[in-house]
């Protein structure tokens, strides 16, 4: 009897020692069980326990440091290593259970739920847009919490944040015009047609930024009359008796409207705002973001090969192949603001988000479009410049030592970065790296903001990734978060990101729906609210978050290949496009590649990359789970 009190004794002793190091080192999972304290993952605390304390770069494989010329000591132990070591310690597999929390919970999503949450979508659009029409049309917006329509302020023309997208155009309406053939609803498509055809002219005094502009009102009007005209793109016989191209005709007078912005620029590079009666306004400034003057060529060169008329993709080559050739000769970077009667570089900020995102885009984009090898080209040395200065964090995404991938802005002559936040337009970006065949980097980026909305339950503008803190607090109810996850799984076909859009459909209708739609955050926090429904969120958000759970959308079940703009709106890609009826518009200038870009990077045949992650990674997590517990850490969830 002695031998089993002395067995008993040290079972008790090793439980008791296993619940001490739990308790002192945070090594637990993610619960808390009702209790004031909050148990957590910690892998810095596993470090210090287990490892070798090292000296960090800047640049290498921790972005989580401390910058700004200040070093310190920190562990780089690694979570493969922990997960390693994990095996051969007993007080680790206590907390594993049969199955991973992360396994538990992301690894399935059966066919019911998915039905209920395309349904979900297709009322959060309905809800939205059915008001929008009930209580704001003719006008641009509708105010979801006031019942009431948005145009212009008329009475304070320097507000920009309104101004420079309300025209007094019905721009909701426009917006929103091929939402309503991925929902199915050939009806009301047909109806709203008519009604812009008989109410919407461009003949206003109002002044507009050409680059919105021309992404919401031209870019939909172009996709409109291409699904009206073009029975086998992709939705069938869509087009209704009497349509004469008035789409197409309105969609050219919108662009003979903004025209005046690329004349009398000594760069090409176009000014940011016309008023579309009286051209460029007297007292225009001369500065202008990257992303603003180059991101108008897919609308553009789309409307020239429609009409036959090179004018239009003209100047929006001329706008790209001038910023192109302003680039750092050191990092191959370009800023976020320049001078565009000067060339000089007003902000040197580079990175991926507001001010030169879509510019990265539309070069891929344009590619796929027209076939120009000099938009891949130009493409693949920003991507390779982007991964050289601007990527911090581990060379690996699903494997190897240090911090999750992150893309930093940096100074775009030394690199060196430049401030430690990042903003919610640069979750485009794991959208763009699927589209160019990057989808382990896709993965890891991905998950880093859904980490954010998950702790938020909506992506702050801004988010401060030293302080792990928001440092701008509005959402406007963005959909570049919805965009990746849509394309994500396109690509993999991994229930992980079915997951991820029920929980930002959830987020949005227990947090943003107000009496007649959905309204703007104000305080990510707080969940406080302004009185606005940008008619973004009915153009992509919605029309993401169904595409997301229809998998039988006829997009998807299309022989013909389709793109979407940075609008989101539905762009096939056709033959056609890719012949022009004009010879080269002119030759590659000196200065735009050089001979290594123009001799280095050739397109590949085919730019499609939906098959490229193995079968049997999409029945497991796209990023392991112990990569994921140290994101979500990093993030604080």
């Amino acid at each position: 009897m002695q031998w089993r009190s002395i067995v008993v004794g040290l079972v008790v002793l090793r439980l008791s020692l296993s619940c001490v190091l739990w308790l002192a080192f945070g090594l637990g999972p993610n619960v808390s069980w009702g209790f004031n304290f909050h148990l957590s993952f910690n892998l810095h605390k596993l470090d210090l326990l287990f490892g070798e304390e090292k000296g960090t770069d800047q640049r290498g494989n921790s972005w989580s440091q401390r910058i700004h010329g200040q070093r310190y000591e920190e562990t780089t132990r690694t979570c493969a290593k922990v997960e390693e070591e994990s095996l051969k310690r007993s007080y680790l597999s206590f907390f594993d259970g049969n199955k991973d929390e992360y396994v538990r919970r992301y690894s399935s999503f059966p066919d019911t739920l998915k039905a209920k949450m395309k349904g979900m979508a297709k009322e959060m659009f309905y809800f939205g847009y059915d008001n929008y029409m009930k209580y704001a049309f003719p006008e641009d917006e509708l105010n979801p919490i006031d019942c009431e329509g948005r145009g212009p302020d008329v009475l304070n023309p320097s507000n920009i944040n309104i101004n420079d997208v309300l025209g007094n155009y019905s721009l909701t309406l426009i917006d929103t015009l091929d939402t309503l053939l991925v929902l199915g609803n050939v009806t009301e498509f047909q109806r709203a047609v008519k009604l812009v055809i008989d109410t919407v002219s461009f003949d206003k005094d109002s002044t507009v930024q050409v680059f919105e502009a021309n992404i919401r009102i031209l870019g939909s009007l172009i996709s409109s009359h291409i699904l009206l005209t073009d029975p086998k793109h992709p939705f069938g016989k869509v087009g209704f008796k009497g349509y004469d191209n008035e789409l197409l005709h309105l969609a050219h007078d919108l662009a003979v409207r903004l025209l005046p912005a690329f004349e009398n620029t000594s760069t090409g590079i176009p000014y940011p705002r016309v008023n579309l009666k009286t051209g460029v306004p007297p007292d225009s400034i001369n500065e202008t973001c990257t992303a603003g003057a180059g991101s108008l060529l897919v609308e553009f060169g789309i409307l020239s090969r429609l009409i036959g008329d090179s004018t239009f993709e003209w100047v929006a080559r001329r706008a790209v192949r001038a910023l192109w050739s302003l680039r750092s000769n050191e990092t191959g970077l370009l800023g976020n603001v320049v001078n565009i009667q000067t060339g000089q570089w007003v902000g040197k900020q580079s990175g991926l988000g507001a001010g030169m995102d879509s510019f990265y885009e539309y070069l891929l984009k344009s590619y796929i479009l027209f076939g120009e090898k000099e938009d891949y080209r130009m493409f693949q040395a920003a991507y390779e410049s982007i991964q050289n200065h601007m990527r911090r964090g581990r060379e690996s995404c699903n494997e190897g030592e240090g911090d999750p991938p992150l893309y930093v802005n940096v100074n775009m002559f030394s690199g060196e970065i430049m401030n430690t936040w990042i903003d919610s337009l640069q979750a485009f970006f794991p959208g763009l790296q699927v589209l160019n065949g990057d989808v382990e980097n896709a993965i890891c980026l991905h998950a880093f903001y859904y980490a954010i909305w998950k702790r938020f339950g909506a992506l702050p503008e801004r988010y401060n990734w030293q302080l792990q803190a928001p440092d701008v607090l509005f959402y406007p109810l963005r959909p570049e978060l919805v965009e990746s996850t849509y394309l994500l799984y396109q690509a993999t076909k991994n229930p992980f990101y079915l997951h991820v859009g029920m929980d930002i459909l959830q987020s949005l209708e227990k947090n943003a729906k107000v009496r007649c739609g959905y309204a703007t955050l104000h305080h990510v926090v707080d969940k406080s609210k302004e009185d606005r429904m940008e008619s973004f969120f009915l153009s992509e958000t919605c029309k993401y978050l169904y595409l997301l759970f229809d998998e039988d959308n006829p997009l998807h079940r299309s022989d013909n290949k389709y793109i979407f703009t940075t609008e989101g709106h539905v762009v096939p890609i056709d033959k056609r496009f890719r012949e022009k009826q004009w010879n080269d518009l002119f030759p590659c200038e000196e200065g735009v590649l050089t001979e290594r870009e123009m001799n280095d990077r050739s397109p590949p045949n085919n730019i499609s990359n939906c098959n490229r992650i193995p079968d049997e990674r999409r029945y497991t997590l796209p990023l392991k789970s112990i990569y994921m517990r140290q994101i979500d850490h990093m993030v604080q969830v």
